[in-house]
């Protein structure tokens, strides 16, 4: 109902190629996507990287440190993570040994910016987080010496986030659906939840945040498969569904009273606290292309998505996304 009502009072302005035009003529100029005070532009050749070099299979997520402004892109390919410039330069490549990180997340710690990055790389090991700072220096590991018996820890991680204690959250979404706690250092807290179909069950818990809006800090998870947005408390304990009937939900940043949905069929979402949808991003009218790891270079569309997987906004409320991609593909939308 909340759906239709949004697409009563606020009809969408989708960004889509202009007729006739022939895939790899992408416009030169921004392409305009989203509604109202939601309203982006695409910037044309953003992320590109030298010499026209590819940047490689993009499975990951991206964090902006606001601190310096700098974006950090993970990918699965020999360069691990991208370090960009607001306009697009590339800057550095940093962590090779920490390459394949699926999600990331990014907090300051005693004045300096730390990302935590979950590591799936060919689900060898099958549960490794890795915490290091802005150049790529490791700061720590879990599993380490001081971890603990992790239970049900099979499968291949997909989501991290990190809690204003220091608490880590780390789900195994391709395998058990657990999701582990484990303190500042590491160490096992506890692991709750697990696949089924009942309501505080997942399937394919994908990307994790924490959630401030709503006083006492919550832990949102994205459940892949079920479509949805669900909240618990930081000690496991299931609070409810904050929004449903989305297009495979892959990883979340908030910014205000509002949240960014990665879905993996082919569109950014933005919903507000209430948990209703109140801009569509880059939505993609070719259902080919949905999910579909395999799209060309040639046959992509400026502002137009074809599998979003990690995103993040700045502190301007710019967002950056990167999609699901054999070749790799990174979009930076200007908020207007």
């Amino acid at each position: 109902m909340r759906y239709l009502i949004s697409f009563l009072i606020a009809p969408l302005a989708f960004a889509h190629p202009d007729p006739g035009t022939k895939p790899g003529n992408d416009p030169q100029t921004a392409v305009r996507t989203g509604n109202g005070a939601w309203s982006y532009e695409a910037v044309p050749h953003w992320g590109e990287l030298p010499d026209g070099k590819i940047i490689g299979p993009t499975h990951g997520g991206v964090v902006v440190d606001d601190s310096t402004g700098l974006i950090y892109v993970s990918t699965d390919s020999a360069l691990s993570v991208i370090v960009y410039q607001p306009d697009g330069k590339f800057i550095r490549t940093i962590a090779p040994e920490c390459r394949g990180f699926h999600a990331l997340a990014i907090c300051q710690e005693n004045g300096k910016a730390a990302i935590y990055g979950a590591q799936l790389n060919g689900n060898t090991p099958p549960l490794r987080v890795c915490k290091i700072d802005t150049d790529g220096k490791l700061l720590l590991e879990i599993p380490n010496a001081g971890t603990g018996e992790v239970p049900g820890g099979w499968g291949g991680v997909t989501g991290v986030a990190v809690a204003p204690d220091g608490s880590i959250f780390v789900s195994m979404g391709y395998g058990s659906n657990i999701i582990h706690k484990f303190d500042a250092k590491g160490k096992i807290i506890k692991s709750f939840g697990s696949k089924g179909e009942d309501e505080k069950q997942f399937n394919t818990p994908h990307g994790l945040a924490i959630d401030t809006r709503f006083g006492e800090p919550r832990l949102l998870v994205a459940d892949r498969e079920k479509r949805r947005l669900v909240h618990f408390d930081l000690d496991g304990k299931w609070i409810g569904v904050h929004a449903s009937n989305l297009r495979r939900p892959c990883s979340v940043s908030i910014f205000g009273d509002v949240l960014a949905v990665a879905e993996l069929e082919s569109r950014v979402t933005i919903i507000d606290k209430t948990g209703t949808p109140i801009s569509f991003l880059g939505d993609n009218p070719n259902k080919a292309q949905w999910a579909n790891f395999g799209v060309p270079p040639q046959d992509q569309r400026l502002g137009i998505f074809t599998a979003p997987h990690g995103l993040s906004f700045d502190k301007a409320g710019n967002l950056y996304v990167q999609d699901w991609n054999q070749t790799g593909r990174v979009t930076k939308l200007n908020k207007l």
